[in-house]
This record gives structure tokens, sequence and C-alpha cells, in this order.
């Protein structure tokens, strides 16, 4: 099981790289497609929508035909897409392109947590989901690096191949170290479809507010996180590779919530975990918004991602027990509102910079994902 588990953590990572490698891009791709920044991050939009709608699917046919040979499958067909990212002759073919490497590359995260969900007792839950979503945020880390630092040295084009590559290369581990494993994997029949089930899930008061707070937690969060790099950009005058530093310190700061969860948990509780998260996430973007100096962004950054996992993994653990009886399908539809979040968050926030301003759209946006630690607070036995 262990290694399962780190095998789909690893998968997971290469799905987060993919996730933010475009992130420091952008104002590459802005220049050699001739448009903004704003409608560059179509791209960023268009793998978030794709990721939300795949999921929904991802659930229910793990249960059915086995999480990891699923995720064995699909993981190859997105580093087939992601290769063909690199020959997009416009923004428009390399939105299309990045939807459909999302489709696939989305499952491995949703099918992961499925798995542990079934083999790891509810008690023991929250440090392994913790430990596996590492897999995850180093990936996340390495995103912006990677995509700054290759974009600098080969190209967006280059960077893209590269993170085809990787995908083709965990799916072929997975392949050789997980396949005797498939056959152990129980599928779990449903009467009639498993979609329909997704559906009458809707129907409890819980789920509706672990799938609300999923949507707010992302959508909040991301929606800032992707125009600070733009915004660091056109402040500071800064290389696409130290943006990409920058924005690395937030799978770091990840990294080490992981590390700290179990006394975390014991001294905080969930409660303390999500108050004191939405505070401190909520002061590091005004600090990294308003400081005259760049330097500070690099701290602040490691801060966001730690307090950002801090609600992140609370919302996480509850999901995986929305629906026991079918917990692929429930994690699924988790999976979607929070990438349906993600992608709705920048497209909302990219329409606010146009607006209002960089300045002012980032420090809303922290402002509302302080309001959602503090709602959470007050109503986590809603979620439970």
């Amino acid at each position: 099981m262990r290694e399962a588990i780190f095998l789909l953590a690893l998968a997971s990572a290469n799905s987060g790289i993919s996730l933010r490698v475009v992130e420091p891009m952008l104002p590459r791709l802005a220049t050699d497609f001739g448009i903004s920044i704003s409608a560059a991050a179509l791209v960023i939009t268009a793998y978030g929508i794709a990721g939300a709608i795949s999921t929904l699917a991802y659930g229910p046919l793990g249960d059915r035909y086995g999480k990891l040979r699923l995720a064995t499958f699909l993981l190859f067909a997105a580093g087939l897409a992601s290769l063909a990212c690199a020959f997009a002759p416009d923004v428009g073919s390399l939105a299309v392109l990045r939807f459909i490497t999302a489709i696939f590359a989305s499952s491995s995260t949703a099918l992961g947590m499925a798995y542990i969900g079934d083999r790891v007792p509810i008690a023991e839950r929250q440090p392994v989901i913790a430990r596996f979503i590492a897999g995850t945020v180093t990936g996340q880390s390495l995103g912006p690096l990677l995509g700054g630092t290759i974009t600098d040295l080969l190209g967006w084009r280059g960077a893209l191949a590269f993170v085809g590559a990787v995908f083709a290369l965990v799916s072929a581990t997975l392949f050789l170290r997980t396949r005797t494993q498939w056959a152990h994997e129980r599928p779990v029949l449903t009467s009639g479809s498993p979609y329909t089930a997704q559906l009458r899930m809707l129907g409890s008061s819980r789920v509706r507010y672990v799938l609300a707070a999923a949507f707010a937690d992302t959508f909040l969060f991301f929606g800032a996180y992707s125009f600070l790099g733009p915004f660091l950009t056109l402040k500071f005058g800064l290389s696409l590779s130290l943006i990409g530093l920058i924005l690395a310190g937030f799978g770091i700061g990840g990294v080490l919530y992981t590390l700290t969860v179990g006394p975390l948990l014991r001294v905080l509780g969930q409660r303390g975990l999500v108050t004191w998260g939405g505070a401190i996430c909520c002061l590091c973007y005004l600090l990294a918004t308003l400081s005259p100096v760049w330097q500070v962004a690099l701290p602040c950054t490691i801060c966001m991602g730690f307090s950002f996992y801090m609600l992140h993994n609370t919302i996480q653990t509850k999901a995986t027990e929305m629906a026991p009886h079918a917990r692929g399908a429930a994690v699924s539809i988790y999976s979607g509102f929070w990438s349906f979040g993600q992608a709705t968050g920048v497209a909302a926030m990219g329409a606010a910079v146009g607006f209002i301003g960089y300045a002012p759209a980032i420090m809303g946006f922290a402002a509302g994902f302080f309001a959602l630690g503090l709602w959470m607070r007050n109503n986590l036995h809603r979620l439970s």
C-alpha cells in the first residue's frame, strides 16, 4: 500500500507541475501571441475547467475499474497531449490542447485521495493525506520554477514538451510497479448510473457545505496567486526565472505544512488551523502586494503555501468522508468543485484586474480568503 501511495503521489507531483508551469510564462505568451496578459490567462482557465469537468468522471470509473489501473493509462494520455501543446500555433490552439491535457492529468490527485480513503482509517487519515499531497505540493513548487527557467532557456514550447515527457515517464513507472496490484482492487458496483449517485449526494447538506468550501478555497487563493507573478514582473521588472523561484515558495510552504501537520493538529485543532490559515495568508498577500522591495515576496509566498494548506487539507479530509460507500465518486465531485473554483477564480481575477488594477484585486481576493477561514471556523460542524 505504501509504495502505491508513494507512486500516486509522484503522479500527483507531475500533475502539480503541469497545473502551474504556465504561470511564470504568461508575459512571454502575451508577447509571442501579441495579446494581453489577461487574455493569455485563458490558458490557465481552460486547464482548470477541464480538470473540474473530468474529475467528475474519474471517481466512478476508479470505483468500477480500479484506481491504480485508471491513473496509469490516463497519465500516459496526458503526456501525449502535453507534448502536442509545444506545437500550438496560437493562444486558442494552446488553450484547447491544455484543456485536453487537463482532462487526463487531473486524475491522479482525486484517484490517489480515494485510494487512501479506501485503505486508511479515518483517525489516521489527515496526516496520510497531507503526506500524499506533499507530492502535489512538490510539483506545484517546481512548476513555476521549471516554467520560468525552461522558458528563459528554451522558450515556453520547450517547457511544455518537458512536462509531457515527465508524464510519460511517470506513467511507465506506475505501470511497472503497480500492475500486479490491479487485480486486487475490488470494484464498487452500483445499481444504475454512478453519475446519478453523484447527483443524489448533492441532496446532503453536508456534501453541499464541503463543496462550497472547496470552491471558495481555490477561487479566492489561486485567483490571486495566478496574477501575483505578472504583478511582480510589471512592478519590479524581474526575469521569468526569478518570478518562477518566487512563485515556487508556495510549494515550499506546502511541504513544510505536511511535515508539521501532526503537531499543528494537536495544538490548534481543525478550528485553529482554518482560522490562522486564513489570517496568515491574507497578511502575506498584503505584504507581497504593498512592499516597495521584491525580496519580501519569497518569504511571503512560502507562508502563503503553508497557510493555504491549513485550510485546504482540512477540507480534503472532510471530503474523504462525504460518502464512504462510494468514496471515489465523492472525492471526484470534490475535486471537480475545487478545480472549477480555480478556473473561475483566475477568470474573475483577470476581469477584476482590467477594472481596478492588480493590487486592489489581489488584496480583495486575499480578504475573501480570510473571511472563508472565519466562516469555516464557525461552521466545521456542518462539514462533518
